[in-house]
């Protein structure tokens, strides 16, 4: 058999352990071409420039006028 603990830990001792369990937002910045949100250091997905320059084409849809 595998060893038990002898006492229970208390709840502090528990929450201290889980202190950096909590999720965390991302950082957004914005895009210096669009103006869209997207993730620093990342190709933006709206526009595709990076440090002002286009790194990926990106095909627009192109929506019938009815």
């Amino acid at each position: 058999m595998t060893p038990q603990p002898k006492r229970k830990h208390s709840k502090g001792r528990r929450d201290r352990r889980r202190a950096h369990d909590a999720i965390v937002a991302r950082n957004l910045v914005t895009c210096s071409n669009c103006g869209s949100m997207r993730l620093p250091h990342v190709v933006c997905p709206n526009c595709g420039h990076y440090q002002g320059r286009e790194v990926i084409e990106i095909k627009k849809d192109k929506k019938k006028s009815e």
